[in-house]
């Protein structure tokens, strides 16, 4: 059966703006892929080890941390920077405090810059990875494992990196359905 003139332009109609929702919908997950694999805007790959061997020649980190407008929160790195050598695996802390009355959740982006350093920034383990829960009152020091990728020295731009910046800005999202309130008696707080 044939679709007649006003029949047919909404169909066409319909069916435009499912596909640009479509594209819309799948166009987060994609870019950030994207990003992971080649590092672009600078975002740092993940990585399960350091493999690529320690170079004697060092590359200063600094740490940077801010809040969306609309987190509660406060946080900080504990440290502002670090230099260590290329290929080495570092380990930064970073703090946050929720002076609230109830728990707050939130979920950390991250990236670096300059953006031709984020292709050889790698990320062993991050608190960046997954969500985040504190209680009312709670202070947490969270962990971000890395290394310079010892490839940054042959590439074309990346040779003339020697500070890299790493910067976190946490967000706040809906509590987790699951999320239960720790026992205040066995909580671990850092106050």
């Amino acid at each position: 059966m044939a679709l007649s003139g006003p029949a047919k332009t909404v169909m066409q109609t319909v069916t435009v703006v499912v596909l640009m929702g479509g594209l819309a919908w799948a166009s987060v997950p994609f870019y950030d892929w994207f990003c992971r694999v080649t590092g672009f805007g600078g975002t740092p790959g993940q990585v399960a080890s350091a493999e690529g061997g320690v170079l004697d020649q060092t590359i200063t980190v600094r740490f940077d941390g801010s809040l969306n407008d609309n987190m509660p929160w406060e946080f900080k790195p504990v440290a502002t920077e670090m230099t260590l050598r290329i290929g080495e695996t570092g380990l930064a802390f970073y703090e946050a405090y929720n002076p609230t009355d109830h728990p707050v959740a939130g979920q950390a982006s991250y990236n670096v810059t300059p953006y031709a350093a984020g292709a050889f920034f790698e990320k062993i383990e991050c608190f960046c990875f997954t969500e985040q829960v504190l209680a009312p009152g709670e202070r947490v020091q969270m962990p971000v494992s890395f290394f310079v990728d010892p490839e940054i020295v042959e590439d074309r731009d990346g040779k003339y990196v020697h500070t890299i910046t790493l910067s976190y800005t946490f967000y706040e999202i809906d509590l987790p359905e699951d999320y239960e309130a720790p026992d205040q008696d066995s909580a671990i707080n850092l106050n």
